[in-house]
């Protein structure tokens, strides 16, 4: 069996789990409600407090569908309970961040033009400047998968460079530095 996909999720209180005939999970909870579509090979049992995925079938994809449905299922009862949240920290002299009206996020990222990036109504941004440190965007979804893709979009515009390490990084994550010219010798 699938070590993931053999554990149980636990439901907490106040997430209402449903599975209907058309294979659609849906997950409501007091921050939102999201569904997803099962593949014919998983089945789905919903009891008093748990949620268990069965396979069909022993094949290399029945496997890897259970525990892929299993993670999505599970990722859909944290985000309508906790919610999820990525900080991008934009490192650079002059880089800014700004959130105008209609969920517009603008960056000033050393380029000769600003970049602006319209974001999903799913996802809350906020931007934070503070002296003596590096600009923040802070993003809060439900949706592990959006919020994931729409911080991936916003570190594509000015990926870190392995010299000076310049550039949009995610708050923790450890770079790979290079040393410059001078280590050659």
């Amino acid at each position: 069996m699938s070590r993931i996909g053999k554990l149980p999720i636990e439901i907490p209180s106040g997430v209402v789990v449903k599975f209907n005939d058309d294979r659609v999970v849906s997950v409501k909870g007091p921050l939102g409600e999201l569904q997803q579509k099962i593949a014919p090979e998983i089945e789905v049992e919903v009891n008093d407090n748990q949620v268990t995925f069965n396979r069909l079938g022993e094949t290399k994809n029945h496997k890897a569908l259970h525990g892929l449905y299993r993670s999505l299922v599970n990722n859909m009862v944290i985000g309508v309970s906790k919610g999820f949240e990525k900080k991008l920290e934009l490192v650079g002299v002059g880089y800014r961040a700004e959130l105008l009206p209609n969920n517009v996020l603008d960056l000033v990222l050393g380029y000769s033009h600003h970049t602006y990036l319209q974001l999903p109504p799913e996802v809350k941004v906020e931007a934070k400047s503070d002296k003596r440190s590096n600009p923040t965007v802070t993003l809060q979804c439900i949706d592990k998968q959006l919020l994931g893709h729409v911080a991936a979009k916003i570190r594509s515009f000015r990926k870190p460079e392995p010299y000076k390490g310049k550039g949009i990084k995610f708050v923790g994550e450890v770079l790979r530095r290079k040393a410059g010219k001078a280590a050659a010798k």
